[in-house]
């Protein structure tokens, strides 16, 4: 038996394992690095060990320092979560060298579909359909597209587009560069890039006495950098005998290693309807919840299970019963190439109600840093049918409490409400097409949000004041008073709005204009209701003082205003041309040749930057020269750091380099 269970990882899904692990009367044990000593996995373990450092290099990937934490904190079994050493056979070789229980597969699984080459020949002895891979050395046109990615690792890093020869090499270092920096493993391979195909995986459930369960399929096409968005169950409009293929290629590739635990076998299906295999997980996935939902089952529970030696409940799985749809929520500005978001998270509230779940790993209070993943939680609806799912789903997103810094949850809503998704028109293509339309502006009134801002604050100004000194003429005037005028910038797109109100003997702030059809019905610092051409809203209000913003949620929108000066900081301005670090990080490499003189293009890559765990380029704004560059490979930045500066022209040519 399993008494206490340390967790090799952290956030969302440690917090979901100790979920588990109590229902089970199981002691947990957290490990955290310095960046995570107040983190909320932390706070809800039994018992917590530190691993000195902030970098993954540093603590979760540390292996020895990992089973060094499980013996001192005296537990008898490790789980490894998903990513960081979930598939990393030697690590789960040195937990049972310690005599510790892995709650994973056997070693041997782990190392045959470590590697995404050598497990794709490995099913193709099993019978399992897959792509032939295709030699980068000897490509020709009728090779295009071709999809590179890493032999070790997923989550989207080291995986690239192709669609030119020419572009062919530069992508093969780049991948190798990144693949390397995130797994240890620079080693890439190239394959065909099936066009608008459908990713969709199975999920296997294996015990030591010859069971397999084919879990149903998931369907994880939306997705951005080839990182999931939005996952459901089970995969839509899959004929049964297409289900049967798959369940069956999943169970053959459990076989053929002899697997145990919890795995996913995921495929790439053709817009004809045909399967190829992409690769095996050796682990728990993010989205596993949509398959619990639609199952009944609780796959951690399983998991420990079978790592205990205890048969699965029964030779088959349980009936599949109605539909699940996930959503992740990340802190990053999917309008602005994707950039993570860091700071403090103020709220995080999403409503509780029957058929909805919230795993994660934050609450309101705690601050996102820069080392790690930016998903701040997942949200799953489960109902009897997938529509009924879908606006499940959506509504909860929509009237969630998400204060702090910019997030994704506005693009979850459209995606879900979106008439492909709707009408389950799936493909991997779908962010490609549909991105520009789903990050542009709402039909919201953030202006109307701002106009509740002004009037709240109006209302809290007084109170956080210090008294004044009594006047000995009292507050009596004999002339109309002149308005209040406040400003505050929409974020993040930029706009701008000036509302202009007063106060009457009422004590109830007003819009200045008395025949705008607007009314302002009551107001507090933390509540403002509008009457709006006699319909009546209400407003809810949140602030960050810190950033002089203030969060504004009212029925089917959120707004987050940055309240502005009167006047403007002229500290504030930069040079044109200036580029500046969008997010804390650390500079990886630079263009080839790039130095203050280099002539460089609009548009073309000059700088990468890694922030939580993604590769950023910083992009050239203009054609010109580049006449200043304080960035080098290996420094880190903070947000708003000066990193070069590019010479246009007028007419928008090039600076020749003599001039500059």
């Amino acid at each position: 038996m399993i008494h206490t269970l340390l967790v090799a990882n952290r956030g969302e899904i440690a917090c979901r394992i100790f979920r588990t692990c109590r229902d089970l009367g199981i002691t947990t044990v957290a490990v955290y690095s310095d960046a995570d000593a107040d983190a909320l996995h932390v706070r809800e373990a039994d018992l917590a060990v530190r691993l000195p450092g902030a970098a993954p290099a540093d603590t979760y990937l540390r292996g020895d320092l990992v089973v060094a934490a499980a013996l001192a904190a005296g537990a008898d079994a490790v789980h490894p979560g998903y990513g960081f050493l979930s598939e990393n056979a030697a690590f789960a070789a040195a937990v049972q060298d310690a005599g510790l229980v892995w709650v994973g597969p056997p070693v041997k699984a782990i190392e045959l579909m470590a590697s995404k080459t050598r497990a794709k020949e490995l099913m193709a002895e099993a019978g399992v359909p897959l792509l032939a891979p295709v030699d980068p050395a000897t490509a020709g046109p009728d090779d295009l597209p071709l999809l590179l990615k890493a032999a070790s690792g997923g989550g989207g890093r080291g995986m690239r587009i192709v669609r030119e020869l020419d572009s062919l090499g530069g992508e093969l270092l780049a991948a190798a560069a990144e693949a390397a920096s995130a797994f240890g493993d620079g080693e890439v391979f190239a394959e065909p890039y099936v066009e608008r195909g459908r990713h969709v995986e199975v999920q296997v459930m294996a015990d030591a006495y010859d069971t397999v369960w084919a879990l149903g399929t998931r369907d994880c096409s939306l997705q951005r950098r080839h990182q999931k968005v939005i996952e459901e169950a089970p995969a839509p409009g899959l004929d049964d005998a297409l289900r049967t293929r798959l369940h069956d290629a999943a169970v053959a590739a459990a076989r053929a290693v002899g697997y145990r635990g919890a795995g996913t076998v995921e495929f790439l299906v053709s817009t004809g309807g045909r399967p190829y295999f992409l690769e095996m997980n050796t682990r728990l996935q993010v989205e596993h919840p949509v398959t619990e939902a639609v199952f009944g089952v609780d796959l951690v529970a399983l998991q420990l299970r079978v790592a205990e030696g205890e048969p699965l409940p029964a030779p088959e799985p349980p009936l599949p019963a109605g539909h699940a749809v996930e959503a992740r929520l990340y802190a990053e500005d999917p309008a602005r190439d994707w950039q993570p978001q860091t700071g403090a998270l103020l709220t995080l509230e999403v409503p509780d109600a029957p058929g909805l779940r919230l795993d994660t790993g934050y609450t309101g209070g705690d601050t996102i840093g820069v080392h790690y993943d930016p998903m701040l939680a997942k949200v799953i609806a489960h109902a009897p049918t997938r529509t009924a799912a879908i606006r499940l789903l959506a509504g909860a997103l929509e009237r969630a409490r998400i204060h702090g810094p910019v997030t994704n949850r506005a693009l979850l809503v459209r995606s879900l409400r979106h008439p492909d998704f709707v009408a389950g028109r799936l493909d991997t293509g779908f962010y490609d097409r549909h991105l520009p339309a789903l990050t542009a502006p709402g039909d919201g009134d953030p202006a109307t949000a701002a106009l509740a801002a002004a009037l709240a604050e109006a209302v809290a100004a007084p109170a956080q004041a210090s008294a004044p000194a009594p006047s000995r003429f009292g507050a009596w005037r004999n002339v109309p008073s002149q308005p209040q005028v406040k400003r505050y910038r929409s974020e993040p797109d930029g706009t701008e709005h000036e509302i202009a109100y007063r106060t009457p003997r009422t004590g109830i702030p007003e819009p200045y204009e008395a025949d705008s059809g607007t009314r302002a019905v009551s107001v507090t610092p933390t509540r403002v209701t509008l009457e709006l051409d006699g319909v009546t809203r209400h407003f809810g209000l949140a602030y960050d003082r810190d950033r002089d913003r203030v969060h504004v949620d009212t029925a089917g929108a959120s707004y987050t205003l940055t309240a502005l000066p009167r006047f403007t900081d002229p500290t504030a301005q930069t040079d044109p041309g200036s580029l500046l670090a969008p997010m804390p990080g650390t500079v990886v490499r630079l263009a080839e040749g790039l130095a203050p003189g280099a002539v460089v293009e609009a548009g073309q890559p000059l700088i990468w930057l890694e922030a939580m765990k993604m590769e950023h380029r910083i992009l050239a704004p203009a054609s010109g020269t580049l006449t200043a560059l304080h960035a080098a490979p290996g420094h880190q930045v903070e947000v708003g750091a000066l990193l070069a500066v590019v010479q246009e022209r007028a007419d928008g040519a090039p600076v020749p380099e003599e001039t500059a």
